[in-house]
């Protein structure tokens, strides 16, 4: 297999990814559609910030980005206080509701994850972590 062959297919096994992450979507709640998930992921990660840095972490335009933000707030998973440094700006963070529902959809991923990896040995899915994190760190 040439190269160029290898890269190609690989460009096609991450497109299926998509719908791996389409059916990983199904486990959430009714009220929680993906992009509030991510909102609270990345809130989660990365700790309090702006709503402009959000959207950058999330690669996805500030007006896409701020009706999620709407739309997790008004249900009590994030709060939105004036930024000291900028009385128009608001500084999002989690609350403990969003960190309880965070590990509400942990459990539902892990669960999903189990029940459709459940014919895979363990070591295949040791080694598919360490693939997965060597090409995140890649990028």
């Amino acid at each position: 297999m040439t190269a160029t062959t290898r890269y190609e297919e690989l460009a096609r096994g991450l497109t299926g990814i998509g719908a791996v992450k389409r059916d990983l979507a199904r486990v959430l709640p009714p009220d929680c559609p993906p992009g509030a998930a991510t909102v609270l992921t990345v809130l989660d990660r990365h700790g309090e910030m702006r709503l402009s840095r959000l959207s950058e972490l999330m690669a996805i335009d500030i007006s896409v980005t701020s009706r999620h933000v709407a739309h997790v707030a008004e249900r009590g998973w994030i709060e939105r206080e004036t930024d000291p440094g900028d009385g128009r700006c608001r500084i999002l963070r989690l609350t403990p509701a969003g960190h309880a529902l965070l590990t509400e959809l942990g459990a539902r991923y892990t669960a999903a994850l189990e029940r459709a990896l459940a014919d895979w040995s363990a070591e295949d899915i040791d080694v598919l972590n360490t693939l997965l994190a060597r090409l995140r760190s890649s990028f």
